[in-house]
């Protein structure tokens, strides 16, 4: 994670999925220290418009005071490896101090080494949500291939964030903008390192089209145009989650 601006929907609820599920949660910051999601998102009048629900407010505060979030460890540390864990999972966030996991090479090297070994019938696995999925874009061996080149994927529909850009520009500036104003959608920049074959376009059924469609990655087993799921990923429309 980044130290702040992390989405607290995308960051509370898969927490607390994954403590209610039995797993054992670490949190990494870059240097361990405990990280804060947008404040935005969490209070004044931008939480009661475009942030958190109220249960994922409560969800966020019952996060912030449990040991796991208070005492990270730090992903720069030499001893930190990601073979110790069956799952890594990248929250979103399009604050732009999110840019600090987004741009750290020490994390992309870690992916590079550690997304292979999440083929099946390996129990490893990844998770990513909205702007999560560009750090793995943006993890890029040799030949600058990224560490999900040959993955199907989905990621933040370029027109969501346009309209959330340009419906609020008059007051938040570039806020939706994590590279700032001109910068180019997270839809493109993932595209230019993933979709480079036309297999690697997913068309949804049109029953989902309505809705934010669930974030999918479906990697290569190579056998024939045989896919198999081996990370899923889920935007939390908060609406959904207070129901």
């Amino acid at each position: 994670m980044a130290d702040y601006g992390h989405d607290p929907t995308e960051t509370a609820v898969p927490f607390m999925a994954f403590k209610d599920a039995g797993f054992q949660v670490s949190i990494a910051t870059e240097v361990g220290k405990s990280p804060k999601c947008d404040a935005k998102m969490l209070e004044g009048i931008t939480q009661k418009l475009f942030g958190a629900s109220r249960s994922v407010v409560s969800q966020y505060s019952a996060m912030s005071q449990s040991p796991e979030w208070t005492n990270p460890t730090s992903w720069s540390s030499p001893a930190f490896t990601l073979d110790d864990f069956d799952m890594v999972f990248l929250p979103g966030g399009h604050e732009k101090s999110v840019r600090q996991v987004i741009d750290a090479s020490t994390v992309h090297k870690m992916l590079l080494d550690f997304f292979p070994k999440t083929r099946k019938p390996s129990n490893k696995a990844v998770g990513a949500v909205c702007h999560g999925v560009m750090v793995l874009s943006q993890a890029k061996g040799e030949g600058g291939k990224s560490v999900i080149h040959d993955a199907v994927t989905t990621t933040l529909p370029g027109r969501f964030e346009q309209v959330a850009f340009w419906g609020t520009r008059a007051f938040l500036g570039d806020y939706y903008k994590t590279y700032g104003a001109g910068s180019e959608d997270v839809e493109t920049s993932v595209s230019v390192d993933v979709l480079r074959e036309k297999k690697s376009c997913l068309n949804l059924p049109s029953s989902l089209k309505v809705w934010p469609p669930p974030f999918l990655i479906f990697s290569n087993v190579g056998i024939g145009d045989r896919y198999e799921t081996h990370w899923m990923m889920r935007v939390f429309n908060s609406k959904a989650v207070s129901d």
